[in-house]
């Protein structure tokens, strides 16, 4: 017998997404809607490919509705599945834990949720496959859950389905930790794992994956997203396959312009980096973070008029791609040429006693902690989107070094606008 599953996780329907309003010009509306429409997009993959089963591995939600237009949407395209015939095993992760979600809608009866309290499992006997999982009844849970996990049922296809970080994964929470061997000595078949937002094959004996989550939602989450298709042939699992589902994509695009010499130059580089990511996009709205780095002899010119750059790459964009492509943030990164930095640490003025104060409070970690120190209570008065959103402000001694990387990109700069370029 040949039939196809299909593996999600990490769908975060109506993720709030604050802080959009801080960008003008921002797609607000459409980077929210999103994730709706990435959820219906997975719901046409398994129409699509005629799947016998969705297997969904927790954060179908991001914390409680914020009113029941959420949960109507999610039951409207699960009745969808409900009139092919199709399946849906579904657990709870730490954003839609029992503890989290108070508002409740009755699902479709194709659909099967996996208690909390212990591992439970549902065994689909026409195709001779068995679910084992279990959800989260709080949003921290510290514990290994798999070793509660029933043993693999003789003579069927067993999948385990489980929201984790495994042993640790960078920028997750060590949620129900458990290391690779003890998946692997489960005896399942496969294990449909969710929580880590980036897609990762972390096994193929047995088949260990982690889909990634299904919408990109900020500058942190960039590249294809999507769900994992699985084809099952007489018992076995013949092929796994990654389908990108996400409408926007995210990206961040790294530009080196140490060839450029002036700002035109630079644009044309720009141009050039956007195109191919439009191309790869394929059809979705692309939101760029565009990254510009390099040791450069435009580094000045672009430090002194820094607003104008940003408005030149939104129409550059705006040519390409019109509505289709969007600049979420324009980072320099630049600096000058080996030889005039060791020009101004030398010159015997304002602007090398300046260069030279930032040179030594680089490079000593003492003063770099002080600093730090100093900057902690800014944290504290940040709005919550700064301070706790997808991309907190931190301001330790690391990311105070890189902040005065910017702070000298821009004040030389603009210092330097009122001479004459160092070897001119």
């Amino acid at each position: 017998m040949r039939f196809k599953f299909v593996h999600a996780a990490d769908l975060h329907i109506d993720s709030p997404l604050r802080g959009l309003e801080r960008y003008p010009g921002a797609p607000a509306e459409r980077i929210r809607g999103a994730t709706r429409r990435a959820f219906q997009e997975l719901v046409a993959l398994c129409l699509d490919e005629e799947a016998r089963l969705l297997l969904l591995a927790g954060d179908l939600f991001d914390g409680d509705w914020q009113d029941y237009s959420t949960g109507l949407f999610f039951v409207s395209e699960l009745a969808r599945l409900r009139e092919a015939g199709i399946q849906v095993v579904w657990i709870r992760g730490n954003h839609d834990a029992a503890s989290r979600i108070r508002k409740r809608l009755t699902l479709p009866a194709n659909v099967r949720e996996l208690g909390v309290r212990r591992p439970e499992s549902v065994a689909f006997e026409e195709l001779g496959l068995c679910v084992h999982g279990q959800g989260y009844a709080s949003g921290d849970v510290r514990e290994d859950l798999v070793a509660r996990y029933p043993r693999p049922i003789a003579g069927a296809l067993n999948v385990g389905l489980l929201h984790t970080a495994l042993t640790g994964r960078a920028g997750h929470e060590p949620y129900a930790p458990c290391r690779v061997e003890t998946l692997v000595d489960r005896g399942y078949d496969y294990w449909a794992l969710g929580h880590v937002h980036q897609r990762e094959v972390v096994s193929r004996s047995p088949w260990i994956v982690f889909p990634g989550n299904l919408q990109g939602r900020h500058a942190r989450e960039t590249g294809p997203k999507g769900a994992t298709l699985v084809t099952v042939d007489d018992g076995r699992i013949a092929d796994v396959e990654a389908r990108s589902l996400d409408v926007v994509r995210w990206e961040v695009l790294e530009v080196d312009v140490s060839r450029a010499t002036t700002s035109s130059d630079v644009l044309d580089a720009v141009r050039s980096r956007v195109e191919g990511a439009v191309r790869g996009a394929e059809g979705r709205m692309l939101s760029a973070r565009v990254r510009l780095s390099g040791a450069t002899e435009a580094h000045a010119a672009l430090g002194r008029d820094r607003e104008r750059l940003i408005q030149e790459v939104r129409a550059q964009m705006l040519d390409l791609a019109e509505d289709e492509v969007w600049l979420e943030r324009l980072e320099l990164e630049t600096l000058p040429r080996a030889g005039t930095a060791s020009a101004r640490l030398e010159r015997d003025d304002a602007l090398g006693q300046l260069a030279l104060s930032f040179s030594r409070l680089r490079e000593d970690p003492r003063e770099l902690e002080l600093l730090a120190e100093e900057l902690a209570e800014l944290r504290a008065k940040l709005p919550h989107e700064l301070a706790d959103g997808p991309e907190p402000l931190e301001l330790g001694a690391s990311t105070v070094r890189s902040l005065l990387d910017d702070v000298e990109r821009l004040v030389l700069s603009r210092l330097g606008g009122n001479a004459p370029e160092e070897g001119a």
